[in-house]
């Protein structure tokens, strides 16, 4: 059975990454032009942070005893992102390759029978990840992802995730992309407080507009927003299709998110009972991670309070 096939029908959720972006600024005190994690890649001391935060996902998938997705950390890793940054098509499709690459050496270097671990290449939002206006329309956002897809299935990446979507319309463009590319894949929507998408849509909603297309997502998830703000919106008919919560530490709304210059972490503990009642509730989830304001302890809280481990990144 390979990594993907283990990840889609093991009995317990795997892990995933934490919230690398602000680990980065925050805790290793690296700067991130345009909030993009893939800069690091061509800086030693970038590599070298990046490859510490994979050890300690490692750690706390192996402490709890089941697999780990590793990112590669290409989120704005895109045309129109690359534009802002002076870098052509090319340059980023050879970034995407990188970080899959270094992704790859360090599932090598420590993956173990019992840990499996799928390496995961990441489409970030084309625009702001935070305002609906920004995002393109379905046929745009195929064109503009399909660089990155490629050169990430071409790196082999076990699968795909389009992450931060804030809308059907450009979550159904990267579907789309990561088809075309031959990549499995899976669509993760962020959420605002009130549950809904900043296009205003509901999850829902959200699911049937890209389910529409028959692109066939391996599954669908919510990142960027706390437990507190999605919980409710996951009763819904589509509540099966769900299989990813990749979510903040903070209570903050994206909007107080944005306009703050030091790191609201929240509370690990609760953090992790939190994601692992909606695992408990939803005991089809394949994985739980981290997104902005996370670590390993908030990996390692979670992984406690699901998978009944004791000393896991206390």
């Amino acid at each position: 059975m390979d990594r993907l096939e283990r990840l889609l029908n093991d009995d317990r959720a795997w892990m995933a990454d934490f919230g690398i972006e602000t680990a980065m600024i925050f805790h290793e005190g690296l700067d991130l032009p345009h909030f993009a994690a893939f800069t690091l890649y061509g800086r030693p001391e970038g590599r070298q942070a990046l490859g510490r935060a994979a050890e300690r996902s490692f750690a706390v998938a192996k402490e709890a005893g089941t697999g780990l997705v590793l990112d590669a950390e290409t989120w704005r890793a895109n045309l129109p992102w690359g534009a802002v940054m002076d870098l052509g098509r090319d340059e980023i499709a050879a970034i995407n390759a990188q970080a899959v690459t270094y992704a790859r050496m360090w599932r090598d270097q420590n993956e173990t029978a019992q840990t499996p671990v799928a390496v995961n290449g990441v489409l970030g939002p084309l625009g702001d990840g935070y305002v609906p206006e920004t995002a393109p329309d379905a046929d745009e956002a195929t064109m503009d992802y399909l660089t990155s897809a490629r050169a990430i299935a071409v790196a082999g990446a076990d699968l795909a995730s389009a992450i931060t979507m804030t809308s059907s319309a450009e979550a159904t463009g990267a579907a789309r992309a990561m088809r075309d590319a031959g990549l499995a894949h899976a669509i993760c929507f962020t959420v605002e407080t009130d549950g809904r998408l900043p296009s205003g849509e509901t999850v829902g909603a959200a699911i049937d507009a890209v389910d529409a297309e028959q692109t066939e997502p391996l599954f669908y998830g919510i990142n960027c927003a706390h437990p507190a703000h999605f919980a409710d919106a996951l009763d819904i008919p589509q509540a099966r299709k769900i299989g990813m919560i990749r979510a903040n530490a903070s209570r903050l709304s994206h909007v107080e998110l944005d306009a703050m210059d030091t790191l609201d972490a929240g509370d690990p503990e609760e953090w992790g009972q939190l994601c692992a009642g909606l695992a408990q509730m939803m005991p089809w989830l394949r994985l739980i991670g981290g997104c902005c304001g996370t670590d390993h302890r908030h990996l390692g809280c979670a992984a406690r309070c699901l998978h009944g481990q004791k000393n896991v990144a206390a």
